[in-house]
C-alpha cells in the first residue's frame, strides 16, 4: 500500500519479507507466498531447459540456442576457466545448478505480480552458501585426505611461532566466514533492491492518484519516481545476472583452492 489510514506516504516495510502462511499455517511445511514463488522459479528452470533440450538438433533452433548459450556460458566460463576441463566437467552439475537457481530466483524480483525475489529471504541464500561449503570441504578432502585441514591451518613456510596469529585467522575465514559472506552477499543485494523498487513504485502511486488530489504539480514527482523506477529495474536485471555469477564463480574459487596442489 502507498498510502496510509491518514492519507499519508506508506513506505517498503521489512514485514513484506514476512508474509501470512497460504496453506499448512502452523505447521513445519507453512507456505506462504515467498514460498510459492520459489516454487515457480524451479518449476520455470525445469520447463526452460526440458523444453530447450528434448529434442536437440544440430542446426539448432533459437530457443535451443539459448539454452545451450547459458549451459556453455557456466560450463566454459565458470567450470573449466577456473577448474580446468577434467575437474571443470565433475563440478560441472553443481555449478551449473547453482547459477541457473540463483538466476531464476534472483529475476523473480522483477517480474510482475510476483514483485520479490525468495533469495530476499535468509533461507535460501543460507542453502546454497552451505552446498556450496560442502562441496569445498568434500573436494579438499577427497584430493588431500591427509593434508586438507593441516594445510589450511598451518600454511607451509609460515614461522611457527606465527601459527599462534594465523591459525585462528585461517580457522575463521576458511571455514566459518566463506558461508557467511556468501549468503549476506546475495541476501542483502536482494533484499535492498526489492525495498528500492516498493520505495520508487509506491511513491509513484502516491504522487499520482493520492498528492494530486492536494496539487497538480505533485503529479511532476510521480512521473519522476517512476523514471527512477523503471531504470532500477532495468539495473536489478543486472544485478540478478551479475549475483548469480559471483555466487558460481566464488563456489567455482573455493574448490578450485580446495583442489590446488598446496594442500
Amino acid at each position: 500500500m502507498a498510502t496510509s489510514d491518514d492519507g499519508g506516504f506508506h513506505g517498503p516495510s521489512i514485514d513484506e519479507f514476512f508474509p501470512d502462511a497460504i496453506f499448512f499455517a502452523g505447521t513445519p511445511f507453512e507456505i506462504n507466498r515467498i514460498i510459492i514463488i520459489r516454487f515457480l522459479a524451479m518449476l520455470a528452470i525445469i520447463l526452460i531447459f526440458w523444453i530447450g533440450t528434448r529434442r536437440m538438433k544440430v542446426v539448432p533452433g533459437r530457443f535451443q540456442s539459448i539454452v545451450e548459450m547459458g549451459l556453455d556460458f557456466a560450463r566454459v566460463n565458470i567450470a573449466e576457466d577456473l577448474l580446468g576441463k577434467k575437474d571443470g566437467r565433475r563440478f560441472l552439475p553443481l555449478i551449473t545448478t547453482i547459477f541457473f537457481v540463483v538466476l531464476f530466483a534472483n529475476l523473480t524480483g522483477i517480474i510482475p505480480f510476483l514483485n520479490i525475489s525468495s533469495n530476499a529471504i535468509i533461507g535460501m541464500p543460507l542453502v546454497l552458501a552451505l552446498v556450496a561449503w560442502f562441496a569445498f570441504m568434500y573436494a579438499g578432502i577427497k584430493k588431500h585426505p591427509g593434508a586438507f585441514f593441516k594445510n589450511a591451518l598451518f600454511p607451509p613456510g609460515v614461522p611457527k611461532a606465527l601459527y599462534i596469529i594465523v591459525t585462528p585467522i585461517e580457522l575463521v575465514s576458511t571455514f566459518v566466514l566463506r558461508p557467511i559472506t556468501l549468503t549476506l552477499r546475495l541476501l542483502m543485494n536482494m533484499l535492498v533492491g526489492h525495498l528500492l523498487l516498493v520505495l520508487f513504485f509506491s511513491a509513484t502511486q502516491f504522487f499520482l492518484f493520492t498528492a494530486t488530489q492536494t496539487s497538480i504539480f505533485y503529479g511532476l514527482f510521480g512521473v519522476g519516481t517512476l523514471a527512477f523506477g523503471f531504470v532500477f529495474t532495468l539495473f536489478e536485471i543486472l544485478v540478478a545476472v551479475l549475483q548469480a555469477y559471483v555466487f558460481a564463480l566464488l563456489t567455482t574459487v573455493y574448490i578450485q583452492l580446495a583442489l590446488a596442489d598446496e594442500h
